[in-house]
């Protein structure tokens, strides 16, 4: 079941809607912004600029946790941070401290901060001591190691279990320790002694991390997970992906979104619309087109891919003679109407070299919306839910897979009852990673 509300000091945090927390780094090496507001006028400056954008809490933090970096002092980190909270919180802001470190959450709450969030997830005890002795909020994420190790070999042998475990066992550590439970949000840590298959299982995963009955908290903001999967170089860069990314996951049940642009977020959040895409192929290496054109799709400006199903085998569909195809279903998280999702699509189809010349003939990619998120449409170009999509078992089949009992934007529950054509015959040799 869902967190109604987070508990963080005096205020109560209506969460029927996701809250956007601010990332505010103190830090002169933080791996997108450091640098840019470490100085007191700065920060402070900054952080309320994204309080005017729609910012609930300003998460303020005086220590890079990259991978890789060193560990700053106590007295450093407490130096850059403590000033920043006074001050916001003296404006009646609410304050999350980023610190792994007890006598600087301790040092934040007495400047007024209403929440901890803890990298290191509480492992340590006197940790645990300073939010036994608050009525603050806690975040307890994941991280496999230090930052300064957690990506030399990270290994799970089923990553959403373990830190699902991990998260869980903590919490009711806590509570044990007297700390209620509406005071705890978790953090999977995407990004902290995870490699890129874990960051996805994780993602994949909100839905029950989300439904442990504590606020979720989905931080995925400009990490190299994004720009590999966005071909994304530049940080800075990554902020209409990573708000997409965080929108797919507020969908599934997360409650936080911790960002760098909280514009942005904020207007993806309200925005952005789910939408499924089929993709099949019969001509060349299919597996490869598929591949190929879900990559593309990843690096489409206002498309984020969030879920893909197995690729599956299937019979042709009404012209029987031509060979089996490669199918899968992917959902995305979009900005971008029907109408364009479907030129970039096409766009897609012509770089593959599609040739549209025999109806339901053979094909290099074919790529179909088969349903937008609210809309409906009869339009001779694009008609929404797809007329034919569940008659199609190399539709309905991956389409389930990914998303059981899914019911189209008329209402239309996605069944089995009126498959007729295109049987799927079996897996294809290769899985996508989703």
């Amino acid at each position: 079941m869902l967190a109604a509300t987070w508990k963080c000091g005096s205020r109560t945090f209506d969460l029927s809607r996701p809250l956007v927390m601010g990332i505010c780094n103190v830090t002169p090496d933080s791996f997108s912004d450091g640098g840019d507001h470490d100085s007191f006028d700065e920060a402070v400056a900054y952080a309320l600029k994204m309080v005017e954008e729609g910012a609930d809490i300003i998460d303020v933090g005086g220590e890079s946790t990259r991978p890789g970096s060193a560990e700053v002092s106590v007295e450093e980190e407490t130096r850059r941070v403590v000033p920043v909270i006074s001050a916001l919180a003296g404006r009646g802001i609410a304050v999350s401290v980023d610190t792994r470190h007890a006598p600087v959450a301790r040092a934040a709450l007495d400047a007024g901060a209403c929440i901890i969030n803890d990298i290191s997830g509480f492992r340590d005890e006197a940790m645990r001591e300073v939010a036994q002795g608050s009525d603050a909020g806690l975040v307890i994420m994941h991280m496999l190691g230090t930052p300064e190790h957690m990506q030399d070999d990270p290994h799970y042998d089923d990553v959403v279990s373990e830190v699902e475990d991990s998260l869980v066992r903590m919490a009711r550590r806590l509570e044990a320790q007297g700390v209620e439970r509406d005071r705890i949000c978790l953090d999977p840590g995407v990004g902290f002694g995870k490699l890129a298959e874990h960051n996805a299982a994780l993602l994949l995963a909100t839905e029950r991390f989300a439904n442990a009955g504590y606020p979720f908290m989905v931080a995925v903001s400009r990490k190299s997970f994004i720009g590999l999967r966005s071909g994304l170089d530049v940080p800075k860069e990554r902020d209409l992906a990573s708000a997409l990314c965080a929108a797919a996951a507020c969908a599934d049940g997360a409650r936080v979104a911790r960002v760098h642009n909280v514009a942005l977020t904020r207007e993806v959040l309200a925005t952005s619309r789910r939408a499924l895409v089929a993709l099949g192929s019969n001509q060349a290496n299919p597996v490869e087109q598929l591949d190929d054109a879900l990559e593309a799709l990843r690096k489409t400006q206002g498309v984020w891919v969030s879920r893909v199903s197995t690729y599956v085998t299937s019979e042709p569909a009404y012209l029987a003679e031509q060979d089996e195809f490669v199918n899968a279903v992917a959902q995305v998280q979009t900005t971008l109407g029907p109408r364009k999702l479907l030129d970039a699509l096409h766009a897609i189809e012509d770089s593959q070299g599609r040739v549209r010349e025999t109806p339901n003939g053979p094909r290099t990619i074919d790529l179909d919306i088969v349903d937008y998120e609210g809309i409906e449409s009869s339009q001779d170009e694009l008609v929404l839910p797809h007329p034919r999509a569940l008659e199609r078992d190399f539709v309905v089949t991956p389409l389930l897979e990914i998303a059981p009992g899914y019911v189209l934007a008329d209402g239309t529950p996605v069944t089995r009852a009126n498959v007729t054509v295109g049987k799927v015959t079996g897996q294809a040799s290769f899985l996508s990673l989703s």
